[in-house]
């Protein structure tokens, strides 16, 4: 008896340790309720097999978010347009990049592989193929981060507007930080250039490794969507996370608290972005959705010390 005793309250700590809020009411308490007592232990389920769910469901509570930023675009379609505006800018800009670059992709190849001149013609056109799928996956996952970072420098004001919306409708903040014009450039500047430096990192770590058959293939892909996924998250929470006075190292923990859900918001938007001209709808979803992951996100964490209002 005493061991049932003790595996039925590990697996309350492993589900959750207050089984019941106090704080709910109502129908809301009566389906937590039900939800609990549905609940059965099985002595041959492991403590991954109870958690496994609970991290799938964030996950995909996490994907979920970008859906709930789209339906912005039914209910307040004016500023959602606005907001499609900048991303319609930069994508014309990368569309001409990106078409730069595949034409020229063979002559780069060969650049970066100089080892392979003396090579047979076979292995040597294997070798550079390789490199060349290496190289814009590489040069990919730098074009969808530097995408979002100067879309959102371009339409700034249009993107803290739909932020600002969103805070609105599911209650505001509580003693929002102002800070001035220039100073809020200024530390974004900063955050965006120390993340860039951190994706160029990773983008040759995965152009290097894009080089192995089969696993550059098929693991690098998926390495860049985690990545890229991160990267997009940490971008698309700043204008949130800046108005709780939230920002670099304090930005990442809070995300890192529910590191699945913010994965699951990061990688379907970056996935989406690679889907041409869908960027300039998604954009502003985006960063209505960021502002959501970051919303909740930020109470892991203990107030932020409130910085001087702007003058």
């Amino acid at each position: 008896m005493a061991q049932l005793v003790a595996r039925f309250v590990h697996t309350e700590e492993v589900i959750g340790s207050s089984p019941v809020s106090p704080t709910l009411t109502g129908k809301a308490r009566d389906q937590q309720i039900s939800g609990l007592s549905a609940f059965t232990y099985d002595e041959r389920m492991t403590d991954a097999a109870i958690r496994r769910p609970r991290f799938l469901a964030r996950y995909f509570g996490g994907v979920r978010l970008l859906g709930s930023g789209l339906r912005m675009w039914i209910t307040d379609p004016r500023i959602m347009l606005m907001g499609a505006i900048p991303a319609l800018i930069v994508t014309a800009v990368y569309i001409t990049g990106i078409a730069l670059l595949a034409s020229n992709l063979d002559g780069v190849a060969a650049a970066i592989t100089p080892f392979a001149n003396d090579w047979d013609t076979t292995t040597r056109t294997v070798v550079r193929a390789v490199a060349s799928l290496a190289l814009l996956a590489a040069a990919l996952l730098v074009f969808v981060y530097t995408f979002t970072t100067i879309t959102l420098a371009v339409g700034s004001p249009f993107y803290e507007r739909i932020s600002r919306k969103v805070e609105a409708r599911l209650g505001g903040i509580d003693s929002p930080v102002e800070i001035t014009f220039w100073r809020g450039m200024g530390r974004g500047l900063l955050d965006a250039l120390r993340i860039l430096v951190t994706t160029l990192g990773v983008a040759i770590v995965l152009l290097v490794l894009g080089f192995i058959p089969v696993v550059g293939q098929t693991v690098v892909p998926v390495l860049g969507a985690i990545a890229g996924g991160w990267f997009l998250a940490l971008e698309l929470t700043g204008f949130s996370f800046e108005a709780r006075g939230f920002t670099g190292t304090a930005k990442r923990r809070a995300l890192k608290a529910d590191r699945a859900q913010t994965l699951g918001f990061g990688m379907v938007t970056y996935l989406v972005f690679f889907v041409p001209f869908a960027a300039v709808v998604i954009m502003p979803a985006a960063v209505a959705g960021g502002t959501m992951l970051a919303r909740g996100a930020a109470g892991a964490l203990p107030a932020a010390p409130q910085a001087p209002a702007a003058a």
